[in-house]
């Protein structure tokens, strides 16, 4: 597309849903995809992703955003579907309750409005409250609040205002729902909340991941397309997409009324939230904000912030205590990891990125010279024990190897024998959701899948090793 070139000084496109059948098998012998209607190349990059393993990584990002979206409302409808019958439980209360209502058809049906309904991704772990035994001040108070915030992000506005209000004792900000302008519709959700109404300390801004069932999400997170920005690197299309990319300008520092969507409800993520923080931010000036995400949301978290360094956005950098991702996939190359590393040490923002054991995302895309996608800053690693180390970069960096398989499969394995003891050991706290012992076995066919749940996350920030960076590592703290 020509009009990339007004905003990056290169680009390397899929159009997944232009691919024809022939398109799929073209691929795997055919060096010239550029000549093709689903490949859009800018100049000189053609020549960077020739050969067959690069044509291989293509093929299958391509067939798998084509088998989403084939079965995108199929998916959707059985997702409502599952998570309609997890919640009749809670509707009416209990399992024995719900028996004798359905005998006497009085079942009260959920409604996904209401503030006890939990998503599916709530129901693999239903715990709300906070820890605590976890004070502010502990060092692991921020990284706790962080993994319950992205979790209840993935929340309807009801519950999120309840749980926030009612259980943490914080000042619910809002439910945010953004607009994507290249998708056309409402793709990317956060959650805000400070823990005081009158003079807050800390504002936490927590970003929606993926939701099992919605295609969409899947489909931006096995995309491989990137934008090359002037002086920041090859950043992943669609995060830059689903956080608010104007078409076709980019990222200007502000953008008009009408583009912003005032007169038609139409907000994007990146420029509603550094508003909303400015206005908030500015009636303390001793208030500090986080930034945080689980899977695609941790994507969002960390480029929010590193739009906010294109902008230079000093005053809000100033403000941000820190960036908390779990089970995050990659967002650039190395070029936008080492701009990020020397922003975030020059501002003395904290980076964390956590992830569980053989989980599978923070995996993905593809990392290889090819494609180029690439970590930054350290891994903050923890195994099935919740032991934790900081390593460079989370052991079986590309998650497929044959070496990995059987001792992924034992470790899910172990994963479901844990859910039944782990409550006798440490309390009925971590006593585990029928829901979240199904994801378990289907963890022992796809390994990995069920450790991306929210429940170790959760978990090893309560009872995880607390990991204690160097001050000389590139600028990153203790956390």
């Amino acid at each position: 597309m020509a009009n990339n070139d007004e905003f990056c000084k290169g680009y390397f496109e899929l159009k997944a849903q232009e691919a024809s059948y022939f398109d799929f098998i073209r691929i795997l012998y055919s060096s010239e995809l550029n000549k093709r209607n689903f490949f859009d190349v800018s100049a000189g990059v053609d020549e960077t992703i020739r050969g067959f393993r690069r044509r291989w990584l293509i093929f299958i990002s391509i067939v798998m955003q084509r088998l989403l979206f084939w079965f995108k409302n199929p998916m959707e409808n059985l997702g409502s579907f599952i998570e309609l019958l997890q919640n009749y439980p809670s509707f009416n209360g209990g399992f024995l309750q719900l028996f004798f209502n359905i005998l006497q058809g009085k079942a009260v049906r959920p409604e996904n409005s209401s503030e006890k309904f939990m998503s599916m991704i709530g129901n693999l772990d239903v715990r709300v409250e906070l820890d605590k035994t976890i004070k502010i001040g502990d060092i692991r108070y921020n990284r706790h609040v962080s993994i319950m915030a992205a979790k209840l992000s993935y929340e309807n506005e009801a519950l999120n205002k309840t749980v926030i209000q009612q259980h943490w004792q914080m000042h619910f900000l809002g439910l945010y729902n953004f607009w994507n302008a290249y998708e056309e519709q409402y793709s990317t959700q956060a959650t805000m909340f400070q823990d005081q109404i009158e003079d807050p300390n800390l504002i936490v801004v927590a970003f929606r991941g993926t939701g099992p069932f919605y295609a969409n999400a899947w489909i931006t997170d096995i995309d491989l397309s990137w934008y090359d920005l002037e002086g920041l690197g090859k950043i992943h299309a669609g995060f830059m997409k689903a956080l608010g990319l104007q078409k076709p300008i980019g990222w200007p520092k502000h953008i008009s009324q009408e583009a912003q969507g005032q007169n038609n409800s139409k907000e994007f993520a990146y420029y509603k939230i550094r508003e909303e923080l400015k206005k908030i931010l500015s009636k303390n000036e001793k208030a500090k904000f986080i930034v945080t995400g689980h899977s695609l949301g941790g994507a969002l978290a960390i480029l929010f912030a590193s739009i906010l360094t294109l902008h230079e956005e000093e005053w809000l950098l100033d403000k941000l205590e820190g960036v908390y991702t779990f089970g995050q996939p990659r967002v650039g190359d190395e070029q936008f990891g080492k701009f990020m590393m020397e922003k975030l040490k020059k501002f003395d923002v904290k980076y964390f990125r956590y992830v569980y054991c053989n989980d599978m995302v923070p995996r993905l895309p593809y990392d290889d010279k090819t494609l180029f996608f690439k970590h930054f800053g350290s891994c903050l690693f923890y195994n099935s024990l919740y032991n934790g180390k900081v390593l460079e970069e989370e052991p079986n960096k590309n998650y497929f190897s044959l070496l990995w398989v059987l001792p992924k499969v034992m470790n899910a394995v172990f994963e479901l024998i844990r859910s039944f003891i782990l409550p006798w050991i440490k309390g009925n706290d971590y006593k585990q959701s029928w829901s979240e012992i199904i994801f378990r076995m289907v963890g022992l066919i796809i390994p990995g899948l069920s450790a991306h749940g929210p429940v170790d996350y959760v978990n090893l920030t309560r009872l995880g090793t607390n990991l204690h960076l160097p001050q000389s590592q590139e600028g990153l703290k203790h956390d």
